[in-house]
């Protein structure tokens, strides 16, 4: 066990491996989906795994600026249509589940935003917006630097932190303070 490096350097390590992934996201494909949150009805978010978990939190925080979300799957979620933001995530570029929301969301005439690491595979080709991050995905594809990582959690956790910006700048945008998000935090804890 004499080998095993102290979290305090392993966390300097991933935050490093995140800043480099975020230093790669085109500010113009952020304020393209930006401008479609601010546009859109409703937003429904979905991915898969731990990449689903985000999308999650990324709803979570639209419902703290006030924005109309659901999560895809939870029962209260209501249909996709017109003036509907359909946001999903598919890192290694394709999965199969990702693939058939996505058509369900277009046939209804929703937008659709995907996150990838791998915008050239087939999925990115049906999105009206499409953001890159450039990571190091669990199928060890190889966007940017190598990560030392485990099964991509340089992916989720740049996800995780790039969505958060994007909320910073929404809020930012729309005028919300930290007050009116605080006051929408349910309070059935």
């Amino acid at each position: 066990m004499a080998d095993l490096l102290p979290v305090s350097t392993l966390g300097r390590r991933a935050a490093d491996e995140i800043a480099a992934v975020l230093a790669g996201v085109s500010e113009t494909q952020i304020a393209a989906f930006r401008a479609a949150v601010l546009g859109s009805r409703q937003a429904l978010t979905h991915g898969v795994g731990r990449e689903g978990l985000v999308m999650q939190s990324f709803a979570m925080r639209l419902m703290h600026l006030g924005f109309p979300v659901s999560v895809v799957g939870d029962m209260t979620a209501g249909p996709t249509g017109p003036e509907t933001l359909f946001v999903c995530s598919a890192g290694p570029g394709a999965f199969t589940t990702i693939g058939a929301l996505m058509d369900i969301a277009l046939n209804t005439g929703a937008s659709v935003a995907l996150f990838t690491a791998h915008p050239e595979e087939h999925l990115a080709q049906k999105a009206h917006y499409v953001i890159e991050v450039p990571a190091q995905t669990m199928t060890g594809s190889q966007k940017g630097a190598a990560s030392e990582q485990i099964m991509g959690s340089v992916y989720e956790q740049a996800l995780w932190v790039l969505l958060d910006c994007v909320v910073w700048q929404l809020a930012k945008e729309s005028g919300c303070t930290q007050e009116q998000m605080a006051a929408r935090h349910t309070n059935m804890e």
